[in-house]
């Protein structure tokens, strides 16, 4: 079982920034991990994700020159820079852990997610 805990929302005027991090625990694998979000009345999506391996990332379109991901020494808190930061990133963030890979298919299915932490972005 993995638990993931997100910090770091909040809420920022247009331009500003934002670090998010997810404290990750629990001994099983986890070859994925990465952020998604959710805005009301859309469906979740992918916005930045790692394989924790080899350390590739995939980055949504609209995250690409905006947004970083990183991670501590131990690789069990990963964080997101938000920089640059829009009215349409306004969301709740979610970190989510898939114990196996692939990572970066569209449609798969993560098996952890924390609780989430809302992003609220005004012009």
């Amino acid at each position: 079982q993995v638990q993931l805990v997100e910090s770091g929302g909040g809420s920022v005027q247009a331009g500003g920034s934002l670090r998010l991090s997810c404290a990750a625990s629990g001994y099983t694998r986890r070859d994925c991990m990465g952020w998604f979000r959710q805005a009301p009345g859309k469906e979740r999506e992918r916005v930045a994700l790692i394989v924790t391996g080899t350390g590739n990332t995939y980055y949504a379109d609209f995250a690409k020159g905006r947004f970083t991901l990183s991670r501590d020494g131990t690789k069990n808190t990963l964080y997101l820079q938000m920089n640059s930061l829009k009215p349409e990133d306004t969301a709740m963030y979610y970190c989510a852990a898939k114990r196996l890979g692939p990572c970066f298919l569209q449609g798969t299915d993560y098996d952890y997610w924390g609780q989430g932490t809302q992003v609220t972005v005004s012009s």
